[in-house]
């Protein structure tokens, strides 16, 4: 006869008492990794989703980033609560199934709530960026905590358990990651990658409530209406997400891009990014310029040499290569190298814009930082800036070291000239302006007299060179166009920039200094 055992004896780490119930290790692993990378395809995806209405700045960027985080951290918390409260197997079929339909409505909405919400104001960017993310990614979110609570068999095992689980979670995201930007968005829309998620969320949500039902029936819960319900509310999704406005021809790897014709000119074209114009080209006269700013910029490089002298030029953006063929065609035999990030734009350029590249028009993809580091010195006698991520100069392309670059590729007496969008208080063409001041000798600025009162937002054109500027022949230039433009230089210049600080590597905060007041 055996004796009782002493408080000694008591095992404080007994097995778990139900460890039926736990899932196949490789089952839990596999929803951990999946719905962990299903939020990061998301967050992903939805930054290209609002791009077109709210454009991709900084705060845009930060937005998605906040709201995604923002629904883990509900979602985290409230699979949680439930795991707690309710037995987790019944709950994890639905959890995917739910994720996959709010995914599908996703796009409907988006699409439908961004022409509504159309512009940059915080409250329309939070609001579109939180329709984008935050319903299925909290969903998403609420399935490691459900897996986690299953797989707590054994107190012993606690942290080996979370830990594992923990870490496949963000394998899982760092897969979805890399592989959304790296392959899915270079070679899939963006519609196709949401309605694609959405159905193997669905499917793989179907298929775990079959398998854990065959195992103790658990897995499907609700009445057969409910579950019909929730089947016709996801082709629903699916059906709005098929007849949903679609604000792109062509949706590259950095833009949601559409020409559009204008109706007063049969052969003009304007090229449109993420909702902007960006460029507008007439097919049959490469001389004509509609834009103001590139008015400017023609005015420039007509006074720059002698008419129909040939040029080195080096362009640093394409979008609808109005510059380039506006050289070519004035200067023949000029040699236009564009730098252009976005390959999809140059392959539209040629089958929608008139772009036919050769010997004297060359396009390169790639960042222009880096490819303009890659130039030989004192090789161009002109060089056109004129990149910009939606409505804003990329941070790296408005530094005092891009500056230094671009000083180095130029001939001493080659001229720079550089696009600028700025909005009242006017803060960062004044900081631009003291950027490339700090690099080059001579430097001027040509906009609208109103733009320069700080009355409205407009183009501003930086012309800089280290030989002095021919700026009386291009005030006469700009006297003959329709629209009234100022030429600031000198000591109007300097008071214009005031105290403006230099925009480095270190420190180039160009969001910020365009947000308006």
């Amino acid at each position: 006869m055996s004796s009782p055992k002493s408080p000694v004896d008591v095992d404080v780490n007994p097995p778990a008492s139900d460890p039926v119930r736990a899932l196949p290790t490789g089952l839990a692993a596999f929803l951990v990794f999946f719905s962990s990378g299903a939020v990061l395809v998301l967050e992903t995806v939805a930054l290209r989703l609002v791009g077109p209405y709210v454009g991709v700045t900084l705060q845009v960027t930060s937005s998605v980033i906040g709201i995604a985080l923002a629904a883990i951290a509900y979602g985290a918390w409230a699979g949680g609560w439930l795991a707690d409260r309710r037995d987790p197997r019944p709950l994890l079929a639905p959890a995917l199934v739910l994720s996959g339909i709010a995914t599908a409505v996703t796009l409907p909405v988006v699409r439908y709530a961004g022409e509504v919400l159309r512009g940059s104001a915080t409250s329309a960017i939070l609001l579109l960026v939180a329709a984008a993310v935050f319903v299925p990614a909290a969903l998403l979110s609420a399935v490691t905590p459900l897996v986690v609570k299953l797989q707590l068999g054994d107190l012993r095992r606690t942290g080996q358990v979370v830990g594992r689980l923990s870490g496949i979670g963000t394998l899982g995201g760092i897969t979805a990651t890399l592989a959304t930007g790296f392959v899915l968005v270079a070679a899939l829309p963006s519609s196709v990658i949401m309605l694609g998620l959405a159905v193997a969320l669905g499917v793989s949500g179907i298929a775990l409530g079959v398998y854990l039902y065959r195992q103790d029936r658990t897995g499907l819960p609700g009445p057969p209406r409910v579950r019909a319900a929730v089947a016709v509310l996801g082709l629903a999704g699916a059906g709005l997400a098929a007849v949903a406005p679609d604000p792109c021809d062509l949706e590259t790897a950095y833009h949601c891009a559409s020409v559009e014709v204008d109706g007063s000119r049969p052969t003009g074209r304007t090229l449109l990014l993420n909702s902007a114009q960006h460029s507008y080209v007439d097919l049959a006269d490469p001389t004509y310029l509609k834009f103001e700013y590139t008015q400017w910029i023609g005015a420039v490089a007509d006074v720059a040499a002698p008419t129909g002298q040939r040029m080195d030029a080096l362009h640093v953006g394409g979008g609808g290569f109005t510059m380039p063929r506006y050289l070519a065609a004035t200067r023949p035999g000029s040699d236009n190298l564009v730098f252009e990030i976005d390959g999809g734009l140059v392959d539209l350029g040629r089958s929608d814009l008139g772009l036919r590249t050769g010997p004297d028009m060359r396009a390169e993809v790639g960042d222009a930082r880096m490819l303009v580091a890659g130039e030989p010195a004192a090789s161009r006698d002109l060089v056109v800036g004129d990149a910009f991520g939606h409505l804003v100069v990329p941070w790296h392309l408005a530094t005092r070291e891009m500056a230094a670059e671009i000083r180095r590729v130029l001939r001493p007496d080659g001229i720079y000239v550089q696009n600028v969008i700025d909005y009242p208080p006017l803060r960062f063409i004044r900081a631009e302006v003291a950027t490339v001041a700090a690099e080059f000798r001579h430097v001027a600025l040509i906009a609208p007299p109103a733009a320069l009162r700080g009355e409205y937002g407009a183009n501003f054109l930086i012309v800089a060179s280290d030989e002095p500027l021919p700026l009386a022949a291009t005030e006469e230039r700009l006297a003959t166009l329709d629209e009234p433009t100022r030429l600031l230089s000198g000591v109007d210049l300097t008071a214009f920039v005031d105290d403006a600080l230099v925009l480095t590597d270190d420190y180039a905060p160009v969001d910020q200094l365009l947000a308006t007041a």
